[in-house]
């Protein structure tokens, strides 16, 4: 096994080096799945706080990852970047959980996703 993975039924904590590396990046991509389980991924700029990542998006309640997730509402994200290629070197994280919507004081929607399992790769340690 590559990197390394913890599961729980609760949202669960990011390492330090995890914390890190999702703060300094701002593009990841979103898979959702239909409730036909038709897979469908997308990028999306989002926003860590350090125990959650929140997405927007122009007419998000409109398109197809925001239905998915409305139907339902678990999901994976992932960011990830090639280092080098010589030698190969990448580093990425992923999390699985769940998606809820977030009205925000605009009356944009935005998506959190509550972390219940995470994995990371090339980020050290």
């Amino acid at each position: 096994m590559i990197g390394n993975e913890r599961v729980a039924r609760r949202a669960v904590a990011f390492s330090e080096a995890e914390a890190e590396y999702l703060a300094e990046n701002f593009i990841g991509r979103v898979a959702t799945s239909s409730t036909s389980g038709q897979p469908h991924v997308v990028p999306v700029g989002y926003k860590f706080d350090g125990s959650t990542i929140a997405f927007g998006g122009w007419n998000l309640t409109k398109t197809l990852k925001f239905r998915n997730m409305m139907a339902n509402n678990k999901v994976a994200f992932v960011v990830d970047d090639v280092v080098s290629t010589s030698p190969w070197k990448v580093r990425g994280v992923e999390v699985r959980g769940t998606a809820e919507p977030v009205p925000s004081k605009e009356g944009v929607t935005m998506i959190r996703i509550i972390p219940l399992n995470i994995r990371s790769w090339g980020l050290g340690g």
